[in-house]
C-alpha cells in the first residue's frame, strides 16, 4: 500500500463504494470516506495491506472473522457492513462516524470524571458483548475508541481474534492493523500500540478476553489522570514496566478520583491474567455502581463512607462542632428509620484561605442533593473563580477554567454548574476539566434552573428562555404582559415535573409584581404570590421566597400549582437584593439550606464592615477614625474636606463623613436603599441611586429635600458615574438587559445614549479637562480599561492590558488609575490635542474592597498623592463574611406549621 493508493482510488469505486476523500493513512492502511451507490449513504472504507493478498489462508480466515464481527450488533461498536476485494485490493466497509478519537481527546489533557465512568461503562460493556460472541478485539487503545455525540465507538474489531483460533502464530497478522499511527514508533509486531499490550501479548503468548480486560484498564487509566500507565523512552523500558511494575494510583494524580474505581482500575491492570476481573460484564457492573453511587442523590456509598467516617473523627479532634455538623449533614444521605431522631443544625463556611466571597447575592448556590456548595470568590491574589465546598469537606476547591463567573445553578443530578462568563452560558462538571459554552448570554439578567430532562431555562434579556444542556440557540418562553407594564421576567426554577417552572415578575406598577409558574407548552404565566423575590421550590412542598430580609416558606401544591396555608417565616436577616429582587439563599431536595446574612444591593457590599483608610501611592495606610461600617463606593468632596458613601446597613442610606471634625451624619431619609453617591464639582450637590432605581440629587449639608433628575423603568437600573468640570452633563450607568453608558444634561434633562454596544459597559468618568470619559468594558471576554473623546465621535484607546475594572482619573490630569484584580494601577497620560498613554504601573496592592462592575469603590484625593479605600475588618469582634448552613431545617418548620395545614 502506502502513498499510491490514494492516486489510484481517488474517484474510483471499490464495487458499490463510491470514494470520496482520504480521511486518514498509517502504515498498515488507508481510511476513506466514501458513498454506498445502492443504500445512499455514508460509509468508511478500509484499504487492507497487502500481506492479506499474499497468503490464501490468511484471506480466507478474515473472511470467517469479518462475517462473524459483522454480526456484532452494540450502540457502541462500529458496525462492519461489508467485506470485499477488488483487482487485488481487499477492503473493509464500515459505518462512518463525526467526531474526534479519543487519542485527539487526550491530547487535551484528561476528562472530567463523570466523563471517564460513562466511557467506561459503555467500552466495557462492547467488550462483554464481543466476549460472549467468542471475539478478542486486541487492539484496544484511544486511537481505537471514536467520541461521538451518541457517546464511544469501538473501532476496528474487524480486525480481531476468535478464541477458536488456536494457533497464534496464524492469527499474528490480523492484529497489527491499527489506523493511525500512535506516539511511539517500535519494530516488530508491536508497533503503535505498545504502551496498551498485555503482559502475555508482550511475551508473544496466548490472548483471550483478559487481555481486552488489562487494555481497557490502561485506556481508562489514561482517561482519569491523562498520563500513559506504562511510558518510557525505548521499547524494551516499556516493556519492562509493562510486566513488572505497577502505574501509581489514579488517585494520586486525580485526588477526585473515587478509591473504589482505583481498586477497579488497579486490578485490571493486574500482570497475571487470572488476577484480573475474569469477564468484561464484571467491570462494566462495577463501573456503574461507582457511577450512581458517586452522582445520584441520596445514595450511600459503603466503601466511600466509611473512608469519610475516619476524616470525621480526625476533624472532630480538632473542631467537635464542625465535625458534628458535618456527621449531620451526612446523614441525609442514608435511609431513615422510625427510630432515627433528626435535629437542626447549624454551622458556617467561610471563604478560601486568605480570599474573599463575591459580595452578589446570586453568587451561592447549593446542589439538589444537598452535598455540595458552589459560590464565586476571590482567591489570595484577588482573581474570581467558581469555588466547589463539598460539606463533608474542611475546604472549598476552585474549578480551573472558570474566571469570573456570574450566577452559577446546578445540574437536577448535581453533577455539573451552569454559569455565565465571557458573555457565555457554559457549564462544567464538579469533578473537574473545561468549561463547554452552551449558548451566547451576553444579555442575562436572572440566573437559571437546569431541569433533570436536559432542560436549562435562564432570564435573556427581559423574559426567560431555553436551551439544551447540551448546547444551542437559546428561544424564549415566556413573553412580558404589557397590559401589566411587566418588565422583566427572572429567576426561573424547575418544578419536579420538568414541565412546569417558577419565576419572578417584575412591573412598572408594585401590584402586578411577584412570583409566577410558568410552563413550557406556553408563554403565558400565571400569578402565585405578590412577592418580590427569587422562588425555590423544595419537596416535600414548600415556596421559599424572600420578603425584604426575611426568608418565608409557604405550603404548595407541585401538582396543582397552588398555595396552601399561610407562609412562615424561615431566617431572618437573609442579604437582599433590592435592584434585582434577589434573596441570598439555597435550598437543596433534603433540607439544606444555604444563605448570606446582612443587606445588600446588586452592586455593593457584602455586609462585612469595613473602614475608611488612606493609602499613599506606595501603599502607607492610614485608617480614618470614621466608625467601621459596610461602605460603598466612598467619593472625597471636590475640596477634600468630606466623603459621602453609601452604608449598607438597615434600610441604606446615603451618609456624610466630615474629615475635620471626625463626624458622620445621615443625609438621605426618603425611601430605601440609596446608594453610589457623586459630588456636584462645586460640591454643593450630591446625586445618588435611589427610588425604583432612578438617579436623585441633594444640598450636600442636608438643607433640601432630594430631587428626581431621571425617571427610570423598574428594570432600568441608573448609577451615577461622574459630572464634567462645568457641572452640566453627568454621565452614568444604565442597567437593562446590558450595562450601557448615558449622559444626561442639566440644561434640558434629557438622558442621551454615550455607548450602546452588545458589551457590558460600565463606570463612566470624566477626565479632568471634560474631553475624554474612561470607563470598563468587557467586549475583548474581559473587563478592561478604555478612553474615548467626549462627546465625540472619535476612536477609543485601550488603557489596560491584563484585566482592569473601577477606572479613576488624577484630579491634577496626565494619570488615569484603575484596578486590576487587588492592584491599583496608574498610567500616565496626555489629553491635549491627540490622547495618548503610557506602561500600566502598579502603585500598590491589598485585599481592599472591591466594587463589581457598575462603579469604583474608592476614590483619589484631590491632589492625586492618596487613594481612599474601603478595608475589611476581621477583628475586634467583627464577623467575616460567611455562608450560614442550616441541616434539617424542615424539623424547625414542623413547629411553624400546625400538622395538617401544609
Amino acid at each position: 500500500m502506502g502513498g499510491s493508493t490514494l492516486a489510484i482510488l481517488a474517484g474510483k469505486r471499490l464495487g458499490p463504494y463510491e470514494i470520496l476523500s482520504a480521511i486518514g493513512a498509517g502504515g498498515m492502511g488507508e481510511v476513506y470516506r466514501a458513498r454506498d451507490t445502492r443504500l445512499e449513504r455514508i460509509v468508511a472504507v478500509k484499504i487492507l495491506p497487502d500481506h492479506l493478498s499474499d497468503r490464501a489462508e490468511l484471506r480466507e480466515r478474515f473472511d470467517r472473522e469479518a462475517r462473524t464481527v459483522a454480526s456484532l450488533n452494540h450502540p457502541h461498536i462500529c458496525v462492519l457492513h461489508d467485506i470485499g476485494q477488488q483487482d487485488g485490493t481487499d477492503f473493509l466497509v464500515m459505518e462512518y462516524l463525526e467526531g474526534e478519537t479519543l487519542a485527539e481527546r487526550l491530547k487535551k489533557g484528561p476528562l472530567p470524571l463523570d466523563q471517564v465512568l460513562q466511557y467506561a461503562i459503555e467500552i466495557s460493556d462492547a467488550l462483554d458483548k464481543a466476549h460472549r460472541k467468542g471475539i478478542t478485539h486486541r487492539d484496544l487503545k484511544p486511537g481505537n475508541v471514536m467520541l461521538t455525540k451518541s457517546g464511544t465507538k469501538l473501532l476496528d474489531f474487524g480486525l480481531a481474534k476468535l478464541k477458536q483460533e488456536a494457533s497464534p502464530e496464524a492469527a499474528a497478522p490480523f492484529s497489527q492493523l491499527p489506523t493511525m499511527k500512535s506516539a511511539m514508533t517500535a519494530e516488530g509486531t508491536i508497533v503503535g500500540t505498545l504502551q496498551y499490550m498485555a503482559p502475555e501479548q508482550v511475551e508473544a503468548g496466548e490472548v483471550d478476553a483478559r487481555t481486552d480486560i488489562f487494555a481497557f484498564g490502561t485506556v481508562v487509566y489514561e482517561m482519569a489522570t491523562g498520563k500513559k500507565a506504562f511510558e518510557g523512552k525505548t521499547s524494551a523500558s516499556v516493556m519492562a514496566k509493562i510486566l513488572e511494575v505497577d502505574p501509581p494510583p489514579m488517585s494520586s494524580l486525580q485526588p477526585m478520583t473515587p478509591p473504589a474505581f482505583d481498586r477497579v482500575v488497579k486490578k485490571c491492570l493486574s500482570k497475571e491474567p487470572e488476577k484480573r476481573w475474569q469477564a468484561a460484564s464484571d467491570v462494566c457492573d462495577e463501573v456503574k455502581w461507582i457511577s450512581d453511587s458517586a452522582f445520584q442523590a441520596g445514595m450511600a456509598v459503603p466503601s466511600l463512607a466509611a473512608r469519610r467516617l475516619k476524616k470525621r473523627v480526625a476533624w472532630a479532634a480538632a473542631a467537635v462542632a464542625v465535625a458534628i455538623a458535618v456527621i449531620a449533614a451526612t446523614a441525609l444521605y442514608w435511609p431513615r428509620t422510625p427510630s432515627l431522631e433528626t435535629h437542626t443544625v447549624r454551622f458556617t463556611v467561610g471563604p478560601p484561605e486568605k480570599g474573599s466571597f463575591n459580595p452578589a447575592p446570586m453568587f451561592l448556590t447549593i446542589s439538589p442533593d444537598g452535598s455540595k456548595l458552589a459560590f464565586v470568590a476571590a482567591d489570595a491574589s484577588g482573581k474570581q473563580q467558581l469555588w466547589i465546598r463539598a460539606l463533608d469537606s474542611p475546604a472549598a476547591q476552585a474549578l480551573s477554567g472558570t474566571d469570573n463567573p456570574n450566577q452559577p445553578f446546578w445540574s437536577a443530578d448535581s453533577r455539573f454548574v451552569a454559569f455565565l462568563a465571557d458573555g457565555k452560558l457554559k457549564k462544567i462538571a464538579v469533578s473537574g476539566g473545561p468549561a463547554m459554552t452552551l449558548a451566547d448570554a451576553q444579555e442575562v439578567v436572572g440566573s437559571g434552573t437546569w431541569s433533570g430532562e436536559g432542560v436549562i431555562l435562564f432570564g435573556f434579556g427581559t423574559t426567560i428562555s431555553r436551551v439544551s444542556a447540551v448546547g444551542g440557540a437559546a428561544t424564549p418562553v415566556t413573553m412580558l404582559d404589557p397590559s401589566r407594564k411587566e418588565t422583566n421576567h427572572l429567576w426561573p426554577y424547575f418544578l419536579p415535573d420538568g414541565k412546569h417552572f417558577l419565576y419572578s415578575v417584575l412591573s412598572a406598577t408594585t401590584e402586578n409584581s411577584g412570583i409566577f409558574v410558568g410552563s413550557l407548552d406556553s408563554k403565558e404565566g400565571k400569578l402565585l404570590l405578590r412577592a418580590n423575590s427569587n422562588p425555590v421550590y423544595v419537596p416535600p412542598g414548600y415556596l421559599l421566597f424572600g420578603r425584604e430580609g426575611t426568608l418565608m416558606a409557604q405550603p404548595f401544591d407541585a401538582e396543582r400549582l397552588q398555595l396552601k396555608g399561610e407562609a412562615v417565616p424561615v431566617v431572618e436577616g437573609v442579604q437582599f437584593n433590592p435592584a434585582s429582587v434577589r434573596s441570598a439563599f439555597a435550598a437543596s431536595n433534603n433540607g439544606v439550606l444555604a444563605y448570606r446574612g446582612g443587606t445588600g444591593s446588586l452592586f455593593g457590599g457584602t455586609g462585612a464592615p469595613l473602614t475608611l483608610t488612606w493609602v499613599s501611592r506606595n501603599g502607607t495606610e492610614q485608617r480614618l477614625a470614621a466608625p467601621i461600617h459596610n461602605y460603598l463606593a466612598p467619593r472625597v468632596s471636590p475640596d477634600g474636606q468630606r466623603v459621602a458613601a453609601g452604608i449598607e446597613e438597615a434600610d441604606g442610606q446615603i451618609w456624610v463623613y466630615d474629615l475635620s471634625r471626625d463626624t458622620l451624619t445621615r443625609l438621605t431619609f426618603d425611601g430605601k436603599y440609596n446608594y453610589d453617591p457623586v459630588w456636584t464639582p462645586d460640591g454643593k450637590r450630591i446625586v445618588f441611586r435611589g427610588a425604583q432605581n432612578r438617579l436623585f440629587w441633594q444640598p450636600a449639608d442636608g438643607s433640601g429635600p432630594a430631587e428626581e433628575l431621571t425617571k427610570s423603568e423598574l428594570n432600568r437600573i441608573n448609577i451615577a458615574g461622574s459630572f464634567s468640570p462645568d457641572g452640566q452633563v453627568l454621565a452614568f450607568t444604565e442597567f437593562g438587559s446590558g450595562l450601557d453608558l448615558y449622559t444626561l444634561s442639566l440644561k434640558d434633562g434629557k438622558p442621551q445614549p454615550f455607548l450602546r454596544t452588545p458589551s457590558n459597559e460600565t463606570a463612566p468618568r470624566f477626565s479632568p479637562d471634560g474631553h475624554f470619559i474612561a470607563y470598563a468594558s468587557d467586549e475583548s471576554g474581559r473587563f478592561e480599561i478604555y478612553v474615548r473623546p467626549y462627546p465625540g465621535p472619535g476612536g477609543k484607546w485601550q488603557i489596560s492590558t491584563e484585566g482592569g475594572t473601577e477606572p479613576a482619573w488624577n484630579p491634577k490630569g496626565r494619570e488615569l488609575f484603575y484596578r486590576s484584580e487587588n492592584k491599583m494601577m496608574a498610567v500616565e497620560v496626555t489629553t491635549q490635542g491627540t490622547f495618548s498613554a503610557g506602561k500600566p504601573k502598579m502603585l500598590f496592592e491589598g485585599p481592599y474592597q472591591p466594587t463589581p462592575l457598575t462603579s469604583t469603590n474608592y476614590d483619589v484625593s484631590p491632589d492625586g498623592q492618596r487613594f481612599l479605600m474601603l478595608e475589611p475588618i476581621e477583628s475586634a469582634g467583627a464577623a467575616p463574611a460567611q455562608i450560614n448552613v442550616v441541616l434539617n431545617w424542615f424539623e424547625e418548620l414542623k413547629q411553624k406549621v400546625p400538622t395538617g395545614k401544609k
